[in-house]
């Protein structure tokens, strides 16, 4: 595949071949979850599965906020990338590395202090609640492995290289199979095997991504000036775009907890046709979610070589890409829906849930354009470090989401959960893109 420059190709082209990798390293991530899970209930027990899944929505929350420091620091780099300031962009690179490594060591010692009161809060079944707690002690001992993995992943996407995480996903993911196979099956270690594989597999690709990341920023010439390795200021400047950037990250794995809040008063039917379907959904917003990222970079660097209207130019052959992504899972969706709920519904199921997963595809799948357009949209203004409004939306986001789930099932029953989902989407993106519009984000200076 053609490399192309985002400072000079084809905005329209430029973005998506960015952020195909993105998009086949995403759903090769979501594949691999959905094999992470068949491994241990099929092979373990169903306790060990609902210990795995009761330490999820606690290991989610330290995924995003990684995700969100990560996103923070690549909008700062890509900047400086982009204004050809290679000194800068070096040391704002080692600052990161730095930052968040220590950040991931608070986290760890945090986590493994907190874990069984955190356990407990959640009301945690006892007779799980041994593993659950196993499962989290292992997890949070590899946390620091999990954030550089991470925020390596977000240097290599500022820098233009989104290839190189996907190939590291790739490797991180069929290693992380292939020892959960060999741990659970062969060695018996049930939820200790699942966590010790994702630790190891994590840890190595953490290295290994290092090792590369170093190689690859000694290519920026600097014409022998000496680096910093940290900066204060760079610092803060990270963290003006990090700290919103977690907190939307974060709100999504909180809404999702609530709004399920909802869904688990209809029954455990209901729930898992609402498994399936939030499953299949998580699959069909990759490539929105891609491009959003994709969008961001391409802003902040084009931001940073001061050529405003190549932003415009991007943001308007995103609606292009965008469009065509929604019109194709929409198609999917509405004409396969029966055989996509299947896979995850075996013959077991019961008719509500089997109901209830294929209503919520078929309706679903009309309205992945909204997040595609709030992607693309956020991911404008996250590139040039506009946060305020960006904030906003994603929380008033939340709030139409819970507002309708818990306000309208009295009236719509579970549909009310699936109708806040577009609602949510819509208001957020009418409220960046009017922003968008008033042309501020292009004031902003970060660098």
């Amino acid at each position: 595949m053609k490399k192309y420059d985002m400072l000079k190709d084809h905005p329209g082209r430029s973005l998506l071949v960015f952020a195909l990798p993105m998009i086949i390293g995403n759903l090769f991530q979501q594949f691999y979850n959905m094999a992470d899970s068949v491994i241990v209930g099929k092979f373990v027990s169903e306790d060990a599965l609902a210990a795995v899944g009761a330490s999820y929505s606690i290991t989610t929350i330290f995924i995003m906020v990684a995700i969100g420091g990560g996103i923070g620091a690549s909008v700062i780099i890509s900047q400086y990338l982009g204004a050809n300031e290679y000194k800068n962009m070096k040391t704002s690179i080692y600052t990161a590395l730095i930052s968040f490594f220590v950040t991931s060591i608070i986290l760890c010692v945090f986590g493994l202090v907190a874990k069984d009161r955190v356990l407990i809060a959640l009301n945690t079944p006892l007779n799980i609640f041994d593993d659950a707690a196993l499962y989290l002690q292992i997890y949070f001992v590899g946390l620091p492995f999990l954030f550089m993995y991470n925020i390596i992943s977000a240097v290599f996407n500022s820098l233009g290289k989104s290839e190189i995480p996907l190939y590291l996903l790739i490797f991180s993911s069929l290693l992380n199979i292939a020892l959960d196979l060999f741990m659970v099956i062969n060695l018996g270690m049930g939820v200790a095997g699942v966590a010790i594989a994702t630790v190891i597999a994590q840890g190595l690709s953490a290295l290994i991504s290092f090792g590369i990341l170093i190689r690859t920023i000694r290519g920026y010439d600097t014409k022998g000036e000496n680096i910093r390795k940290f900066d204060k200021i760079m610092l803060n400047k990270m963290v003006v775009v990090a700290v919103p950037s977690m907190l939307q990250q974060s709100i999504v794995s909180i809404g999702m907890l609530l709004v399920q809040s909802v869904v688990n008063g209809f029954g455990s039917s209901a729930l898992a046709g609402y498994s399936a379907g939030i499953r299949i959904e998580s699959i069909c917003i990759v490539p929105m979610i891609a491009m959003g990222n994709a969008m961001s970079t391409y802003t902040a660097q084009n931001l940073g070589a001061d050529q405003n209207e190549r932003v415009t130019k991007g943001y308007l052959a995103s609606y292009k890409i965008i469009i065509s992504f929604a019109v194709v899972t929409a198609l999917i969706t509405g004409l396969f829906y029966k055989p996509i709920v299947s896979i995850f519904l075996d013959a077991s199921s019961s008719k509500e849930a089997y109901d209830i997963g294929i209503n919520y595809v078929r309706f679903i799948g009309y309205f992945f354009v909204f997040i595609g357009l709030k992607s693309t949209t956020d991911g404008l203004l996250r590139g040039a470090g506009d946060m305020k409004v960006f904030t906003m939306a994603n929380l008033i986001n939340l709030g139409i989401r819970v507002f309708v789930a818990y306000s309208f099932t009295p009236i719509w029953g579970v549909r009310a959960v699936w109708y806040a989902i577009p609602m949510g989407w819509a208001a957020n993106y009418i409220i960046s893109f009017l922003y968008y519009k008033t042309g501020r984000w292009a004031e902003r200076e970060l660098i």
